[in-house]
């Protein structure tokens, strides 16, 4: 009887070890500023952590939230990394290119018209907000 419980106990015990090799690596990456460099170093994180993840056979989910001047990088006028973003949504990558409303919503009442925003750009009512919540999701917290 004893000698079944001890199966049962290292069965659970090996089946909760592997249980992170299921899970998803899940990082939100922030940009909040319009400089192309920084731009261009959140780019790379991205690319490095995915093929990383991938090449063990594991799932990643990356998230790239701007706000503020960040937003630059998503607009389709002023990004000085619109081609690499393209780029990327061809390659199907895993990952999601966020804008804040905010955001754009101020620079619209600046310019008196909406910025034009890349095709890769999926809207969200507050980046910093939606840091907050992918924190309290389990993400990874990155700043280039």
């Amino acid at each position: 009887m004893i000698m079944g419980g001890t199966r049962l106990g290292l069965a659970l015990a090996a089946m909760i070890w592997a249980l992170p090799a299921f899970a998803e690596q899940k990082v939100a990456i922030q940009v909040d500023e319009a400089d192309p460099k920084t731009m261009n170093i959140a780019l790379n994180n991205a690319q490095n952590i995915i093929k990383y993840y991938e090449e063990k056979g594991e799932k990643v989910s990356v998230e790239i939230v701007t706000y503020g001047p960040g937003l630059h990088m998503l607009r389709s006028d002023t990004s000085p990394v619109r081609a690499r973003i393209e780029e990327m949504a061809m390659m199907e990558q895993p990952i999601h290119f966020r804008a804040c409303a905010n955001t754009i919503a101020g620079m619209t009442r600046h310019q008196g018209k909406a910025p034009p925003m890349m095709e890769e750009a999926e809207v969200v009512p507050s980046g910093a907000v939606y840091l907050m919540e992918l924190q309290g999701q389990g993400y990874a917290y990155l700043r280039p």
